[in-house]
């Protein structure tokens, strides 16, 4: 999932770094076209206004008063002018004409008449028949103050009346400006943000599966036994995820044949190897008493290796499941009264008292009473076989927060420290407390694996006053 990240950082880089050059692309030309469009047109406006000065010097002369009065005129007109999205309400378009000397005839804003601008760039390049325009600050510590001037000949070349400048605040024309930069910045982001969003979807759909198959992998090979994870309706991640449980199921079942011949084979060496030593000594003649004492052995080792073979056997089908195949709400109550009922033989036999505190009510959970009344038996005859005769061992159902817990304690000699991190590894074994001889080292292991199986935790630890409290730890149901 790193290598996803990382390549999903340097996608979404990429594009942001693209859209960046897009969106200052745009916005270069922004302002340059804007108001080009606004030159060209007062180019238009500034050879009208001398068509109409022309018009006057033919017929006799520059009618200032009725330009001024139709410049006045326009400035009080009202009108509502909604340019794609831009509202114009007033004339923002003013004009000046200066005679062949540059001398301000007529201004339409009253502030220039009589001044000579015959070394402003508009009248000067127009006068020498070239095209003239200027852009000029009415304060030049105000940016915003440019005005946008452009100029038409009045008269012919060769001997020029003089010119017309036509000029407009660039503050009008601003408005248009920064509402096409706002749309440039709308439109591009959207555009990143919906192409980002489909790169992050399609990345998240294609490799989140697969990043959960990895986990699921990880814990599987940590020795854990975690469910399919859900990954969608993806055609092909579902088959990946249908392969790798085939192969695991594969792998699981070849290794742990080989596993289990082996432990088998060095586990079975034991006692048949005593079975038999105790049969060849029967053949000679010997006393009674040492004759007893060998068929006491024989009976021992073969009672060894048949509960061997019953916990492998029960041990095998819980530790070939990842899960359990069906289960139903059952009343943990009943299933550990049952085991109780299925320990008090081996208690008696042990000169052991069972004491047992079950609630009345139900304790619901979810599972197989089966494997949970296998569990719960075994961590009985555990604590009958390592308890003194005479002593009691005491079983205890107890409900809180959630969950269900069954508490059982012996009066035994306890676990030593050194056996604590091993007790629950498969074979491993202590010495019974009556008879001396080493378990299957197999209890524990189904205990284990059951708890598992139901979601749920076991542990042993020291019993206040000596011996061994063992916690089998539920989920409620509900």
């Amino acid at each position: 999932m790193r290598l996803t990240r990382i390549t999903l950082f340097f996608i979404a880089l990429i594009i942001a770094t693209g859209l960046y050059f897009l969106i200052r692309q745009q916005l270069s030309v922004v302002e340059p076209q804007t108001y080009q469009a606004t030159e060209e047109s007062m180019v238009d406006a500034a050879q009208l206004l001398a068509s109409f000065v022309e018009t006057d010097l033919e017929a006799g002369g520059f009618d200032k008063q009725r330009f001024e009065s139709a410049f006045h005129g326009a400035s009080r007109r009202q009108f509502e002018a909604l340019i794609h999205g831009h509202l114009k309400d007033h004339v923002g378009l003013g004009a000046y004409l200066t005679n062949a000397r540059g001398v301000v005839l007529f201004d339409s804003g009253g502030r220039l008449e009589g001044k000579n601008l015959a070394g402003a760039r508009d009248v000067f390049l127009t006068l020498h028949g070239q095209y003239g325009a200027r852009s000029s600050r009415s304060d030049e510590k105000n940016p915003m103050s440019s005005v946008l001037h452009v100029a038409a000949l009045v008269g012919p070349p060769e001997d020029p009346f003089g010119v017309l400048t036509v000029y407009k605040p660039q503050i009008d024309v601003l408005p248009i400006v920064d509402a096409r930069r706002r749309r440039i910045y709308w439109g591009t982001g959207l555009i990143g943000s919906g192409i980002l969003f489909l790169v992050t979807a399609v990345f998240i759909w294609q490799y989140l599966p697969v990043g959960r198959l990895t986990e699921y992998a990880r814990e599987i090979e940590s020795g854990k036994r975690p469910p399919l994870p859900k990954l969608g309706a993806g055609k092909e991640v579902n088959t990946l995820a249908n392969a790798l449980v085939s192969m695991r199921e594969a792998l699981e079942g070849r290794r742990y044949a080989e596993r289990y011949v082996q432990t088998l084979t060095h586990e079975m060496k034991s006692p048949l190897a005593a079975i038999r030593g105790a049969a060849e000594l029967l053949d000679e003649d010997m006393p009674e008493s040492d004759r007893r004492r060998f068929l006491e052995n024989i009976r021992a080792e073969s009672g060894r290796a048949e509960r061997l073979l019953n916990r492998l056997l029960e041990l095998s089908a819980l530790e070939g499941r990842s899960s359990l195949d069906a289960t139903a709400s059952i009343n943990l109550a009943e299933v550990v009264a049952r085991a109780v009922d299925q320990a008090h033989p081996p208690a008696d036999l042990a000169s052991v008292t069972l004491a047992s505190r079950v609630p009345e009510g139900a304790v619901p959970v979810r599972g197989d009473a089966f494997i949970l009344r296998a569990a719960i038996t075994n961590l009985l005859e555990n604590a009958i076989d390592y308890s003194p005769a005479g002593s009691t061992v005491d079983l205890e159902l107890l409900t809180a927060a959630g969950k269900a817990e069954i508490r059982i304690s012996d009066r035994g000699p306890g676990i030593p420290d050194y056996a604590r991190e091993k007790i629950f590894e498969r074979f491993y074994s202590l010495k019974h407390h009556a008879s001396g001889r080493k378990g299957t080292g197999l209890g524990l292991t189904l205990v284990k694996e059951a708890a598992e199986l139901h979601g749920g935790t076991v542990a042993l630890g020291p019993r206040e006053g000596g011996g061994t409290v063992a916690s089998l730890t539920l989920p409620l149901l509900g």
